[in-house]
């Protein structure tokens, strides 16, 4: 019964691979299987009979007995090695989560065998008569659970049946096993390991208890590999050169894997990882079309339908003759009717148009291509194609999407499947989350390599070397692709991808350059965006400093008192209105050997004025020594003058490290940041340097009633004043507001002549009882209303 099982699946087999042109030998292959091809060959579609007939050859096309003792004469059976045992257990008991790469392992098998002829027909035409189409073909037996996949390649010999299915030993078994092993202990994903190691056949038992394989090459006969994962069996195949050449792979699958039946399985299982194979993959499909056929006679009229009454003979001439007349001018009557239409149906219809010359492309193929890998309908904001070379060779194609998703940032640092990675063509994965580096995520493209190996499971993939080089390579071309935007599509990218740059800046050292060549502000100069090097070129000569604030607006940063001084001196400053900016330039040391300013911190100085500074030091140190040691002791960390002020008296300025107003507001409304936070607190409590405006009347008056009384309370409460107010300038939360209040109180008191122990005036007290009567009275009128009402009711 072995042999026979055999035999008639390698009659299933032959339904609907053969060649049009197959030679006489087999009653099946003249009667059937050569019309059916020669059919989808003209494009034709089969109908319901033409289904009926090949299943009916399938289910006669049975082993005559001759044939039948010739195979259990001529049949052996060999036992695999122990250590291909060992690893088709690991296989079989679940190894894999996702089964279904048995596919793809499959067609990728069969296209190296078509890859193989391919390349021998280039010195050997002669490789190709048997068989000139190169082709991928599946199809599915549902009521025996069997798929077949079958190719046009180079087949095999029985001796590479033995030594590529039977032993195996060159590809690597034992170091595949020890693989395993070690990533189980470590608790990695096996998944996809299978292909790493030469062993991507074995992945056809993930889902099927037998596979046979049949196959013909050009310098054999056709044979039959069979088994069952415990041994396996060859023999000649009796009915002769059925396939022509290449092989058909057919798996009997289990019970749980009746899902590989479904032609929309499939469908979808080929076209994420196979779609992009160099050779046609045809899915034997059926669909549903309407089609006109002619409407009999007798089923177009009934046989009584206006017959006249007998008897009038006249009347009955008259309308024969009429009938006659009419149906030699009327045109046969058609109806429309369903049929089911069998056919050959084209999978893998995606040319991956990476593989050929930029030069050649158009930008109409582009468009078409990003449509069908994104499925985004809008064109891309730009594209760049590329073959890199050197210590590794990959091809790529990569795009940037107009519109950005909006939940980009919700799911940032998460996998993304935007890039997707094919080696030799054959789809690996797209659940990197290394690919590329998170802040551009939003690249949508693909990476094929030749060098990588095939299917090596994703952990070992993301610390292979060389995808460390592809990553390099892949940012520095993007970033260059980005860079030659015109003014047009920069504005549209810098409105979309703004944040994504600037945490580039933060997070990638490597590339920070580079980024920084893309960052755009808003600066005092003019309310369009302005490039670092924009600003450079309008430095004033001796200037050595890009200045820049940070604040919620531009309004709110225009107006604060850090500026005041550049402003009128006609220095142009850096408006950073984001709430990424200031991170983004604190971990931007330089540019182009400018140094940045962050004016809101210590250190400003303007060169021109620096022996006015020192003089002034001088004049106000009695006042700066007052407010350090008595005014304003317990509030700041030092008083000093100030260069940078023009119209306020005072600003609170952080040191170099600390945190600015800005910082310290995005800090506090930041709800991911738990409120006990050491690093918070620490900042948040940070004492801040006073700087006066020595130019300025009250820091003048000040400076007078310090030197006059240094115990003067109203001059301790002046200096009080001037720092909440300069607090709340710089953009610092005010933590005593309370206080704030009733100091503003007495001094409004104070200003329209109200005596500060003047009390609030109470209520009186007549007022409320004068309610309560109120209140009193309405409560009697009502209940005199209800006794009204019950004397009407008993009358």
């Amino acid at each position: 019964m072995r042999y026979k099982w055999i035999l008639f699946f390698g009659a299933v087999l032959c339904s609907g691979w053969v060649s049009a042109e197959a030679e006489p030998g087999s009653d099946f292959v003249e009667a059937t299987v050569t019309e059916d091809l020669a059919s989808v060959k003209r494009g034709s579609k089969t109908d319901d009979e033409l289904v009926a007939r090949s299943e009916e050859a399938i289910l006669l096309d049975e082993l005559n007995v001759a044939q039948m003792k010739e195979l259990r004469e001529k049949a052996k059976v060999f036992a695999f090695e122990a250590e291909v045992n060992r690893m088709m257990k690991l296989i079989i008991n679940s190894l894999y989560r996702n089964k279904e790469i048995f596919l793809r392992e499959l067609i990728s098998n069969a296209s190296d065998a078509l890859d193989k002829i391919r390349i021998l027909s280039l010195t050997e035409p002669g490789v190709l008569s048997a068989l000139p189409e190169l082709f991928i073909r599946i199809k599915v037996d549902k009521e025996k659970k069997v798929l077949h996949i079958a190719d046009s390649g180079i087949g095999m010999t029985k001796n590479d049946l033995v030594a590529n299915l039977g032993t195996i030993a060159k590809s690597g078994t034992a170091e595949f096993l020890s693989k395993m092993q070690e990533a189980g202990s470590q608790g990695q994903d096996t998944n996809d390991m299978i292909g790493q190691f030469g062993v991507g056949f074995y992945s056809a038992f993930l889902v099927a208890d037998k596979v046979v394989v049949t196959t013909k090459h050009n310098d054999d006969v056709q044979h039959i590999w069979e088994s069952d994962a415990g041994s396996y069996s060859i023999v000649e195949d009796p009915r002769g050169a059925t396939l022509k050449r290449g092989s058909v792979i057919s798996l009997h699958l289990k019970d749980e894997a009746a899902e590989y039946l479904e032609i929309d399985s499939l469908k979808s299982i080929i076209k994420k990882y196979s779609q992009f194979i160099n050779f046609p993959i045809y899915l034997w499909s059926s669909k549903t079309v309407k089609v006109e056929e002619p409407i009999e006679e007798d089923e177009a009229k009934p046989e009584d339908e206006d017959k006249p009454e007998e008897g009038d003979e006249d009347e009955k001439e008259d309308q024969v003759e009429v009938e006659e007349e009419k149906e030699k001018e009327e045109k046969p009557k058609k109806r429309e009717v369903e049929k089911t239409v069998w056919d050959w149906e084209l999978v893998n219809d995606s040319k991956p148009i990476w593989t050929r010359k930029p030069a050649d492309v158009k930008d109409k193929e582009y468009n078409e291509f990003y449509v069908a890998l994104t499925k985004d309908h809008q064109t891309p904001l730009g594209k760049i194609h590329f073959v890199a070379e050197g210590e590794v060779t990959f091809k790529s194609l990569l795009y940037v999407p107009r519109v950005q998703p909006s939940d980009s940032f919700n799911r940032y640092g998460t996998s993304t499947d935007n890039i997707k990675l094919y080696v030799r063509r054959v789809f690996i994965t797209d659940e990197f989350a290394d690919m590329l580096p998170k802040y551009l995520a939003f690249i949508r493209g693909v990476v094929d390599s030749d060098d990588l190996p095939l299917n090596v499971s994703r952990e070992t993939l993301q610390q292979h070397k060389l995808l460390k080089v592809i990553k390099k390579k892949l940012v520095r071309k993007v970033l260059d692709m980005i860079k030659k935007f015109e003014d047009k599509d920069m504005e549209t990218f810098w409105q979309e991808y703004s944040t994504n740059i600037k945490l580039g800046i933060i997070e990638d050292p490597s590339n920070r350059s580079r980024l920084s060549k893309l960052l755009r502000f808003q600066t005092s100069h003019s309310e369009k965006l302005a490039t670092l090097s924009d600003y450079i070129s309008r430095m004033k000569p001796k200037q050595d400093t890009v200045y820049y604030i940070a604040g919620s607006s531009r309004s709110e940063v225009e107006k604060s008192p850090f500026v005041e001084r550049l402003l009128k001196k006609k220095y142009e400053v850096l408006y950073l209105v984001e709430a990424i900016d200031e991170y983004t330039l604190n971990a931007l040391p330089e540019f182009e050997g400018k140094k940045f300013q962050n004016v809101a911190k210590e250190g400003f100085k303007l060169a021109e004025e620096e022996k006015k500074l020192e003089a002034l030091q001088d004049k106000f140190a009695p006042l700066t020594k007052w407010l350090n040691d008595k005014g304003l002791k317990d509030k700041i960390a030092k008083a000093e003058v100030s260069m940078r002020l023009t119209d306020s008296p005072c600003a609170l300025v952080a040191s170099m490290f600390g945190w600015t107003g800005n910082m310290e507001r995005l800090a506090v409304s930041n709800a991911h940041q738990k409120t006990d936070d050491p690093q918070r607190k620490f900042y948040l409590n940070q004492k801040k340097n006073l700087e006066i405006n020595p130019r300025h009347p009250l820091i003048k008056e000040l400076q007078k009633r310090v030197a006059d009384d240094p115990e003067d309370p109203q001059a301790a409460e002046i200096a009080l004043m001037m720092f909440r107010t300069a607090t709340l300038r710089s953009g610092y939360l005010l933590q005593d507001t309370a206080e704030f209040a009733q100091s503003v109180e007495k001094m409004m008191r104070q200003t329209l002549g109200v005596g500060e122990d003047e009390e609030v005036e109470e209520e009186e007290e007549e007022e409320e009882e004068a309610d309560e009567g109120e209140v009193e009275k309405a409560e009697e009128v009502d209940a005199g209303e209800e006794k009204e009402d019950e004397e009407h009711d008993e009358l």
